[in-house]
């Protein structure tokens, strides 16, 4: 699809829509382009019972942040499904917003590798996950 601004791919993002589960979750676009892609998410509402940041919470945000920039660069008839994702998880996240930067490794015609990096309202590296896409043609409606 080419470099998309940011205010296309929002636009994009928007009408695309973001999902019932990252609705759920409260995450938010805040910058959506081919190069890059920033969401915010809050902490309250998505923790484990002790309180912390639950590591399948970093995992949504990432695979929706990466999903979505893999549809985009996809472009028009095309289509962009997960076939890999892995996160580590450094830090935990108690209170506050999570904001996750997605960045392409790799953008083919046919697989995309993102890399998506969530940290806290300080900054800090809370987790790194990496998706992979597969790239195929939008299946012909019967």
């Amino acid at each position: 699809m080419g470099e998309v601004a940011t205010s296309e791919g929002l636009e994009w993002a928007a009408a695309r829509g973001m999902g019932a589960l990252a609705e759920k979750m409260g995450m938010e676009f805040v910058e959506f382009g081919v190069d890059r892609c920033v969401a915010t998410m809050p902490v309250a509402g998505n923790t484990q019972p002790v309180g912390l940041m639950h590591g399948g919470a970093y995992v949504v945000l990432g695979e929706s942040l990466g999903s979505m920039a893999a549809n985009l660069h996809a472009g028009e008839g095309r289509l962009a499904v997960g076939v890999d994702i892995n996160a580590t998880h450094t830090r935990s996240a108690t209170s506050g917003t999570v904001t996750g930067v997605c960045t392409p490794v790799h953008l083919g015609r046919s697989i995309t590798v993102h890399e998506i990096v969530v940290t806290d309202d300080q900054g800090r590296r809370c987790s790194t996950i990496r998706i992979t896409n597969m790239i195929k043609d939008v299946p012909a409606v019967r």
